[in-house]
């Protein structure tokens, strides 16, 4: 599947209707964003069940501060419309692709039902 280019105007049509999403936030100038790009689109080659999607921060500069993005390259990972990852900065090619890995073991069942239960603690 081919990387997705989201905008303040499918970006939460995408999150939504995908069970598994995760998003690069980057810019143009921004070199490490720039060097991320290729390992970034190597990986997400090899699992086509996953939603890839980039944005610009530079041009969508609310959904930037929307998810308080301070650094770029930052990697956030949706599972069933939770943010179950996000943190600034590249990852090598074997760490970004065991990441994947790890998000698609986790057990949503029992994510949803931690945060059921913080709910009700608050």
């Amino acid at each position: 599947m081919a990387i997705i280019e989201l905008t303040k105007d499918n970006f939460e049509e995408t999150v939504s209707n995908n069970d598994f999403v995760i998003v690069d936030f980057w810019a143009p100038w921004c070199g490490p964003c720039r060097s991320f790009a290729p390992t970034y689109e190597k990986v997400s080659e090899e699992f086509p069940d996953i939603v890839f999607a980039k944005v610009n921060t530079e041009e969508e500069q609310e959904i930037a501060m929307h998810f308080q993005i301070r650094s770029i390259p930052t990697l956030m990972i949706f599972r069933e419309k939770v943010i179950i990852f996000s943190q600034p900065g590249a990852l090598p090619e074997g760490g970004f692709r065991e990441l994947v890995q790890k998000a698609g073991e986790l057990d949503m069942a029992e994510v949803h039902r931690q945060i059921a239960e913080e709910s009700a603690k608050a």
